[in-house]
């Protein structure tokens, strides 16, 4: 069955009922369980290794921009999740966006400073690329969800 599709799941209650793929999914029941937040929990760590391996002279300067940028992807995530509308989520996913955005002119840095190889570049870049596009689809979701909920 491809991914988008709906079934009419048949041997539950809801037998007869239409029921979207993403529905019949797993249920997200925390931010944790969100692919988008786990995805830039994975890029958090390698920017995370990425601020270690810096000379001392950027410990106070690029390392820790990296670190606050890297940090602000999740925690704005889970902050959205946790908040009460729809709008408010949608923000904070807007503010994450801007930290990735941070992160590739920080990679851009590396390299410029001989910091970092082009191939380790762009390998973060791609994960970049993949946390940004996550998290527009997330974005859409929530967005969606709003006007379905408020009949618009």
């Amino acid at each position: 069955m491809e991914t988008g599709k709906s079934k009419t799941e048949g041997e539950s209650s809801n037998k007869g009922k239409i029921v979207s793929i993403a529905a019949a999914a797993k249920q997200v029941r925390d931010f944790k369980d969100l692919e988008v937040w786990q995805t830039a929990r994975q890029l958090r760590r390698e920017m995370y290794g990425v601020a270690k391996s810096l000379p001392d002279v950027e410990k106070f300067g690029l390392a820790s921009q990296i670190r606050r940028a890297a940090v602000s992807v999740t925690a704005n995530i889970a902050e959205g999740y946790g908040r009460f509308g729809y709008q408010e989520n949608a923000q904070m996913c807007r503010q994450a966006r801007g930290s990735l955005y941070e992160l590739r002119d920080h990679l851009t840095t590396c390299v410029d400073e001989g910091y970092l190889g082009i191939a380790d570049a762009k390998r973060l870049d791609a994960l970049i690329h993949s946390v940004t596009r996550l998290l527009n689809g997330y974005l859409r979701s929530t967005l969606a969800r709003k006007q379905m909920e408020s009949g618009k």
